[in-house]
C-alpha cells in the first residue's frame, strides 16, 4: 500500500506531497522515478517545451537548393548535393521509395 511522501523540488526546493494516490498512477504506468519537481514546476517545464514548437530545443535543419534529376524542377533537400548522386523533389521522390521497400 502507498502513503503520501513529503519530497523537495529540484528546482524551486520548495516541498510538496507526493500523494499515495499519484504513487499509485506512477506505478501503474511503470514509472519507477519520483518526481523531482513540485506540480507547479512540473508544467512551467511542460509549458516551456511546448513554446519550443514541438523541436525540443533542435536547431532548425539548413535547407540546399537543387535541381530534380527526374523532372528538372527546382526544389530544397536537407544535405548539399555532390552532383555524383540523383538529387529528386518530393513528387519524384516518392514513388522512388514506395518502390524500394
Amino acid at each position: 500500500m502507498f502513503t503520501d511522501k513529503v519530497l523537495s523540488c529540484k528546482d524551486c526546493g520548495r516541498q510538496f506531497v507526493f500523494s499515495a494516490s499519484e504513487q499509485e498512477f506512477f506505478a501503474e504506468k511503470g514509472f519507477t522515478n519520483e518526481p523531482g519537481r513540485c506540480p507547479e514546476c512540473r508544467s512551467a517545464k511542460k509549458a516551456q517545451g511546448k513554446s519550443n514548437k514541438g523541436g525540443y530545443g533542435r536547431t532548425q535543419r539548413e535547407m540546399y537548393s537543387a535541381t530534380c534529376s527526374s523532372c528538372g524542377k527546382s526544389t530544397t533537400v536537407p544535405f548539399q548535393p555532390t552532383g555524383d548522386k540523383p538529387v529528386y523533389c518530393r513528387d519524384c521522390y516518392q514513388p522512388r521509395r514506395r518502390n524500394s521497400w
